[in-house]
Parts: structure tokens; C-alpha cells; sequence
């Protein structure tokens, strides 16, 4: 890193307009052996100025919607009034296109060993706190992180990039002299020196310096809420409080961890650190540590130590060790993990992931009870893997998952530390880490010294480490391919599954003892080792799991005993525990019209992660129709790390419900999808191609002898999906063929949400015979206007067959897509609709559509309807209430509450869907 920086601030808070005056001196100094013709600046208190900055799109990618719909003045910005040199002449200066970069042309190429000085007046507009949590709040306290403008770092070229809500301004360890303006009732609270502080016609002036610091936040608050817990090593300065433990054991705790880090990292470089409540909330320890506290299942004081131990060691080695925070993350979250989970090892060894409800009558039976603390770390990256979502360590601060940035990679990181230590011996990764802080301190380095230093300190191969486990997505796998019998000895062939070189450790295990565990070094295929047979009934890779594989069940051979791992039959799904063949069974409830309530136990195999091969199987009872009836279905989805097709799903399903009133239908179902994707994860781009050949037997309806009971279609269908906030947009190309008829569609949406809040909703439908030998008035296999027949049984119809009363109400936009129901109802020609609609205010939106009809009995006719639609909960929850159609002013017709429809869902899991679009 080729520059220093002298930073001198004055600054004045303003209160009444929620703003910030400041006049700003930064000193540049080239150490490079680059002659600068640019100079930049990061200005990401503006990174709040409009709805189209990369913070604005940030947050629509996350589906945070408060931004957009924010207030223009609680967005915040910064009003740029001069930048001048030395001499007080006007630099040539400009803003890039994200308006939170800004590029200086000094008037001669700074040199060399030459500085450079600028001077800066502006004045901030401050954010609402309800952003990121920094800003203003409410009741107008200052939490300020990136408030004031801070100078790009050089290494090798301008390292200089937008605020992406990621907490990763760069610095490099500067000199900060800031002189802090505020009125008398205020306080200040920084982990800068106070020098001076000075009072004077009803305003505070504080002046404040930090040496070798890489940032300056500062909390300016009516009532202070800081307490201050004076250690031996340290002062901290801390809001975060928990009321359930006393003053005395807070500072035990705190003095615990400060102790427990100076011991394992060394010496913090300075004398006062401040952890506030903010910082926390922003970065939390996941788990069930966030329950309310009425159902808080640790003992007291064990939240609150975590809580300050993620805190205190993120702060410790963020203020320490000077990585560039965006590209080089992965350190600090590896670190801090691995810290934390040694310090649960030394003071929480016993305490279980699920707390005291361990112990719950209720669950102490199911393997999560058995977890660990620690066990929470390898099992959340698991969540993201399983589901092919994990991404490489060193992969961009900015390019990673929700989930991965704020989870997954930290946990995998600091993991990955612990399968390190296991391989190279606790004390070697140990006495590295210690090196590689006290060597490093407030010194601007890459992780590349991080591996020098390990490799320093052994002599076996660490390199896989940084190439195969750090800077790749690639998933873990070993399996024992084959063991050998010998006198004396077992010739054990390991091989590995996955196209990486990495170490993994053999067991011998006799019932729940190790006779014996050897480590094998890197392995990119096989690898083939003999061991002695002696007491060993079970040869087991990696079988005290500290190496996070994808798949542990392939880990186990049983050397004496039938099978490699036995069958255990649970109640309720659990985690997944790699000794045995799980099989689960679960009450399971549903609903529909013709069979009441729909109970029975559900058999099936899925854990809390998901895994390559499922089967299920739900016997169920109708209690109205008082029959067996329920569904099946086996299942394999084979995920790929490829760039563009990335998982491929094969299987075959079941069913057998009413379809009527005494009426049944069974459904079989062969099935293949190919999904694709490009290489950003955080792209919502995805396409399908789904092939199925769908077989349904139905029961004959004595009212209805003409009907076709028992039919087979061949379907066809291409998925195109890129869903986001501002600009959602999905398209459908479905092609049927059967021995009756052969039919294409393609549907489009797409939804549009202006900079002037209002969203536009466009849908389009055209859909064609190619040809069509059904019988003349039948319109069983038509396109539908309104209310699709579903032949092919995808929708969740609460009343499929009803066609008058409450149920026949439900709406399921597809095909025509119409709200009333109008006159032809079906077309067995071809059909094209167009729907829209618009929002008046808030959730209540103005639709409309319009469409053509063609039968070949009655050509073609044109509809339209219009009215007023309720989106409580988008595409979940919505009334549609018709005003205008061909039928005329429909409220003045008959029975109009018969004419409302409504979109009402209530499968768990597509709700779920809300939730985890946030972080996936």
C-alpha cells in the first residue's frame, strides 16, 4: 500500500436540519513509484442522495423496499461546496456515476515521495438510522460511520469502489485530527483520545485525535448510554447491555475476553476500544441466542459474552491488522470465528447448540440435542452448499450472498482454521496466528503473508489450504472406496469425490472408541494406506468432523457388522446424523374442499439440510371423504459447478385426492428440470427446462358421461426468470402434446417500480391449438379465461370443481388471467390477453385487461374487464373487486360479492419464499 494520509476535520452538527458543516484537510502522500494523475475520494455519506446509487440497488436486490419509498430528505447526501489546494485555487474535481466516488485532477501529476493537500468544504445531510442502523435516529442521537469524505488507497492502482452496504470502507492507518462541534446537551463518544473539550454559548467543541486508526466513528447523544469498563489491558467503552447480569459479571466477562484475545493475538495497538449496540445488531451472532428473552434457552450471562466476543474480536482485528476490508475479508471472518470457537472450547465446552432445550423432554431424543455450540458453524455453510450457493472465500465483499457475506463464509473461513489445526497439530496454527498479528500490526498487508507464515512454521504441504479451500467453491467429498482384508492389516483405498487436493483423517473406530486415527495428506483422486486390523470394527473418515464435508454418510465401512450404517427411524425431522440411514416420520395436514381436512404421517427421508436424494411418502386420510388417499415421490437433484448449468433434477411423483365430490383422480408424474445460471450468484437470472409426461386417471362423473377420464400429456416448458424489486420480469414458453391434442403458449410478466414510486404490472398471454380433436362443446383441455380447469393438476385449488359459492371465487392468475368471469369462458382455438395494473396508493392498485377469443364454433370475440385490486401481500394475499367489464357496471349486478375474487396461500413453504429472497 503506496500512501499515508493526514486527515484534519472541522466539524459542526446542525441539529435542526439533521446535518453535518465541515471543513476538511487531507495530505496525501505518494510512497509509490507512480506519479498520480488522479486523485480519489470516497464520498459514501452520498451513496444515500438518490434511488439509483449502488447503495439504492443494493437494497433493491435484498428486497429492502424502505429506501425506495423513503422520504427524499431522510435519505441523506452531501452538498459539495469547493475543493481547493494549497494555495486556495479551485481543483478540477467530478463525481463518477455512482455519486459516492469522487475524482481530483491535481493541476501538476503528483510525484514520488511528493504530497499532495487538499482542502474540502461540504456539509453532510445525514440518513435515517432505519437504513443501516447509522445515520439519525429518531429521536435525533448520531450514530456516524461513513459521515465524512476519506481519501481511496493506492496499491498499485486506485483502490476505490461504492458503499454496497457491506461495511468495507478502505483505509489504510492514517492520522485523524477531528475538532467536533455539538450542542452542550450532547455527548460524544469515540475510541479517539479526547485532547480537549470546551464549552462556549451553549455548544461543545471537542477535539479529538487517533493515530494509525482506519476509521473514525463517532456517537453524539442527547443521553449517554456508553458505560466504561476499565481492564489491564484495555478501556472499553460499551452500550451494549444485557439487564439479566450484573455490573460485576459484565466486567468479568469483558475482562475475560480481552485477556482471552491479548493471550491468543497479543497486545492490542491502543488504549480505548468502543463496542456499541449498532455495530452488533449489523453483525449478530446468528442462532437461537436472538429468541425473545422468555424463551431464552442459555444460561445467563452466555448471550451477552458472545455477544461482546464477536464484537470485541471483529473491532481487535479490524483495527489491527490493515487488509483491504472488500477483497480480503475472508482473513478477519476466518479469524474472528476461529477465535471464538476456541474460546467456547476453554470456558463453554459442554454448552449444546440448542442451549437447555437439550434437555426438553420433547427434544433431547433428536440428534440436534447432541450438537455442539461449535457445531452451528460447519451446519450453516452446509445450508448454503447443499443448495449450491456457496461461493469462494475470496470472492468479492460485494459479489457475495446476503447469507454468505453475513454467515456462511465467516463460518467456513473459521472452520476451515480448525481443520487446519487438526492437520498440522492446535499449537502450529496457534503460535502462526500470534506470529502473524504481532509481526503485522497496523501494517498494510495481503493474506498472502498470512500463509507465509504457516508455512513457516511446519513442513507439511498448506498450499491446498489457500487454493482449494480458500479461493474455490468447490464442496469437500471423501468416501472409502474399498477395504482389503489382510493378516494383520486393512488396505484401505479413500478416494475423493470432488476435483480438488486436500487432507482427510482415517479412523478406526471399535463401537464408540478410536482404536486409531492417521491423517492423509493431500489427495486429488485416491489414495491407498494400510492399517492395522487389530480391534477395529469400523473404518470411518473424518469421524470427529472437522473437516466440513458435503456429504459425511459415504464416510463410514464397517469392517465387522452387516451394514456400513444402520437404519434409525425418528419422529419429527431432525438434523442429519452421517452414522445412520434416517428415516422421519411427521403428522402432515392439508385442506381442501370434496376431503375436509387431509391428515396423516408423512415418511421421508429430507433433514434440515437438504440432501442429493429424497423420497416421501404421505398416507393420508380425508376426513370428509372418510378415504385413504395422500402422495408420493422420489426425487434426485445432482447439483453441478458449472457456470451455467448448475443442477439437474430427476424423478417421479404421486398423488391421489377428490377432484369432485366423491370423485378421485391419481396422478403419476416422470419429471427431469435443467437449471442455468451465469457465475454472479447475486444475479437473479435464472432458466429452466422442465420435461414431463403427465398421466392422470380419474374417476367417471355420472353426471358427466361424455368426459375423457384417464388421459396422458407429454409437457414441454422453458422458464426464463429474473425477479427483483425494481424490475421484475419472467417469461414461459409450454408446449402439450397428447393423443387428443397439441397445444403452445407463452406467457410474459413484468413488473416495473419508478423512481416516482409507482409500480406499473404488465402480463402477457398467447396460447394456440396446433391441433385439437376433443369433442366440439367440451372445454376440458381449453384455455381458459378466468379459472383454468387444471388437467394437469398444478394448481392448489381449494374447490377445483366448484362453479358457484366462495370457492369458485379463488383466483390463480394463469392462461387468460381475468378477474370477472365473463362470456366465453374458454377458448379451444387460440386465445391473447393482456393484463395490467397500477397502484393508486400504497396497496391498492387500478387493473385492467383485454383479450381475444377464438372458438371455432364462434370466431373471435374481444373482452375487457377492469377494478380495483387489494395487494396486501404480493402474488400471497389480494382481493380483486370488479367495476367495468363487458357485463357492464358490475356492483350493480346481482350477487356481486359473488363476483370479488381473492389470492389466498397457505402452503408454508412458498411463504417461507418471502423471507429467504432476502438472503439468498
Amino acid at each position: 500500500m503506496s500512501a499515508q494520509y493526514d486527515i484534519s476535520i472541522d466539524a459542526a452538527l446542525i441539529p435542526e436540519t439533521k446535518s453535518i458543516q465541515i471543513n476538511q484537510q487531507i495530505v496525501f502522500e505518494n510512497n509509490s513509484n507512480t506519479a498520480w494523475n488522479e486523485v480519489y475520494l470516497n464520498d459514501w455519506a452520498n451513496s444515500f442522495s438518490n434511488k439509483t446509487t449502488p447503495l439504492a440497488k443494493r437494497f433493491a436486490e435484498n428486497y429492502n423496499s424502505s429506501f425506495h419509498f423513503e422520504k427524499k430528505e431522510d435519505r441523506g447526501r452531501t452538498d459539495l461546496h469547493s475543493i481547493t489546494d494549497t494555495t486556495n485555487n479551485s481543483v478540477v474535481w467530478n463525481r463518477n456515476e455512482a455519486a459516492d466516488i469522487i475524482k481530483i485532477t491535481p493541476k501538476n501529476p503528483v510525484m514520488p515521495g511528493e504530497t499532495y493537500t487538499i482542502n474540502l468544504m461540504y456539509s453532510v445531510k445525514l440518513p435515517s438510522t432505519k437504513f443501516t442502523r447509522f445515520g439519525v435516529t429518531a429521536n435525533n442521537d448520531y450514530k456516524l460511520k461513513y459521515w465524512y469524505i476519506s481519501p481511496a488507497v493506492f496499491d498499485e492502482d486506485w483502490q476505490v469502489y461504492s458503499n454496497k452496504n457491506t461495511d468495507d470502507l478502505f483505509l489504510t492507518p492514517s492520522s485523524f485530527s477531528i475538532n467536533f462541534k455539538i450542542p452542550q446537551e450532547y455527548t460524544l463518544t469515540s475510541d479517539f483520545n479526547v485532547v480537549s473539550e470546551t464549552i462556549s454559548e451553549k455548544q461543545k467543541s471537542i477535539l479529538l485525535q487517533g493515530k494509525q486508526r482506519n476509521q473514525a466513528t463517532i456517537y453524539i447523544e442527547k443521553q449517554n448510554s456508553f458505560e466504561t469498563i476499565e481492564t489491564d489491558k484495555l478501556t472499553l467503552v460499551t452500550n451494549l447491555k444485557d439487564e439479566k447480569i450484573s455490573p460485576q459479571i459484565t466486567a468479568l466477562s469483558i475482562d475475560r475476553i480481552v485477556h482471552f484475545l491479548d493471550n491468543k493475538l497479543g497486545e492490542y495497538p491502543f488504549k480505548k476500544m468502543v463496542i456499541s449496540e449498532v455495530e452488533y445488531r449489523n453483525s449478530p451472532v446468528y442462532g437461537l441466542n436472538q429468541l425473545p428473552d422468555f424463551i431464552s434457552p442459555f444460561p445467563a450471562g452466555f448471550e451477552y459474552d458472545m455477544e461482546q466476543l464477536k464484537s470485541i474480536t471483529r473491532k481487535y482485528i479490524e483495527s489491527s491488522i490493515s487488509l483491504n476490508p472488500r477483497k480480503d475479508s475472508w482473513l478477519i471472518g476466518a479469524l474472528q470465528i476461529h477465535l471464538m470457537m476456541k474460546y467456547v472450547d476453554t470456558y463453554y465446552p459442554k454448552m449444546k447448540i440448542l442451549g437447555s432445550l437439550s434437555n426438553f423432554w420433547v427434544i433431547r431424543w433428536a440428534h440436534a440435542a447432541d450438537l455442539e455450540f461449535n457445531d452451528q458453524y460447519p451446519l450453516l455453510y452446509q445450508n448454503v452448499a447443499r443448495n449450491n450457493l456457496q461461493q469462494a472465500l475470496t470472492t468479492s465483499r460485494d459479489s457475495l450472498l446476503k447469507f454468505n457475506k453475513n454467515i456462511a463464509n465467516d463460518y467456513y473461513g473459521g472452520y476451515g482454521l480448525r481443520y487446519l489445526s487438526d492437520y498440522l497439530g492446535k499449537e502450529t496454527v496457534s503460535e502462526s496466528i500470534k506470529e502473524f498479528y504481532s509481526e503485522n500490526k497496523l501494517k498494510p498487508i495481503k493474506p498472502v503473508v498470512f500463509e507465509e507464515t504457516l508455512q513457516k512454521n511446519t513442513n507439511l504441504p498448506i498450499n491446498w489450504f489457500f487454493t482449494d479451500y480458500i479461493d474455490s467453491r468447490t464442496t469437500i467429498d471423501f468416501r472409502i472406496k474399498k477395504v482389503e482384508k489382510l493378516k494383520d492389516s486393512l488396505k484401505v483405498t479413500v478416494k475423493n469425490t470432488r476435483k480438488n487436493s486436500m487432507p482427510v483423517s482415517l479412523y478406526g473406530i471399535n463401537k464408540d472408541s478410536v482404536v486409531f486415527k492417521n491423517w492423509l495428506l493431500p489427495i486429488d483422486s485416491t489414495a491407498t494406506v494400510t492399517v492395522p486390523k487389530k480391534d477395529v470394527r469400523k473404518l470411518v473418515l473424518n469421524y470427529e468432523k472437522t473437516i466440513p464435508e458435503y456429504n459425511q454418510r459415504n464416510n463410514y465401512k464397517a469392517v465387522k457388522g452387516l451394514f456400513n450404517r444402520p437404519f434409525q427411524f425418528r419422529l419429527f425431522q431432525d438434523v442429519g446424523d452421517s452414522r445412520y440411514n434416517q428415516v422421519f416420520f411427521m403428522p402432515e395436514f392439508q385442506y381442501n374442499l370434496y376431503d375436509g381436512f387431509v391428515v396423516g404421517p408423512k415418511v421421508y427421508n429430507k433433514t434440515a439440510l437438504a440432501k442429493g436424494f429424497h423420497y416421501k411418502l404421505t398416507p393420508q386420510i380425508g376426513l370428509k371423504s372418510n378415504t385413504i388417499i395422500g402422495s408420493g415421490s422420489l426425487v434426485y437433484t445432482q447439483n453441478l459447478d458449472k457456470e451455467s448449468l448448475y443442477s439437474m433434477r430427476y424423478g417421479f411423483s404421486g398423488s391421489y385426492f377428490s377432484y369432485d365430490r366423491d370423485l378421485f383422480y391419481r396422478r403419476y408424474t416422470p419429471f427431469m428440470t435443467f437449471a442455468f445460471r451465469n457465475s454472479d450468484l447475486r444475479d437473479n437470472e435464472k432458466q429452466f427446462i422442465n420435461l414431463r409426461s403427465v398421466n392422470v386417471i380419474r374417476d367417471e362423473n355420472p353426471n358427466d358421461p361424455d368426459q375423457e377420464p384417464n388421459y396422458s400429456v407429454f409437457n414441454l416448458q422453458y422458464v426464463y426468470s429474473n425477479p427483483n424489486l425494481i424490475n421484475y420480469f419472467k417469461g414461459v414458453v409450454d408446449y402439450e402434446i397428447s393423443s387428443k391434442f397439441s397445444k403452445i403458449s407463452t406467457t410474459f410478466e413484468y413488473r416495473k417500480l419508478f423512481l416516482n414510486n409507482r409500480q406499473l404490472n404488465v402480463r402477457f398471454f398467447a396460447g394456440a391449438f396446433l391441433f385439437n380433436d376433443t369433442r366440439e362443446n367440451e372445454d376440458f383441455f381449453s384455455f381458459a379465461l378466468d379459472r383454468p380447469t387444471d388437467y394437469l393438476f398444478d394448481y392448489n385449488y381449494y374447490g377445483r370443481s366448484e362453479q358457484s359459492g366462495l370457492f369458485s371465487q379463488q383466483l390463480i392468475v394463469a392462461e387468460g388471467g381475468f378477474k370477472s368471469q365473463l362470456k366465453p369462458k374458454f377458448a379451444n382455438s387460440w386465445m391473447t390477453t393482456l393484463n395490467a395494473s397500477t397502484n393508486i396508493w400504497k396497496w391498492i392498485y387500478a387493473y385492467g385487461d383485454a383479450g381475444l377469443i377464438h372458438n371455432t364454433d364462434r370466431g373471435t370475440q374481444a373482452v375487457f374487464d377492469t377494478g380495483i385490486r387489494l395487494s396486501l401481500v404480493a402474488d400471497y394475499f389480494e382481493l380483486y373487486f370488479p367495476l367495468y367489464s363487458n357485463l357492464g357496471w358490475e356492483p350493480g349486478l346481482e350477487n356481486y360479492d359473488q363476483r370479488i375474487r381473492f389470492i389466498v396461500t397457505l402452503d408454508l413453504r412458498t411463504l417461507l419464499g418471502l423471507f429467504t429472497r432476502k438472503w439468498y
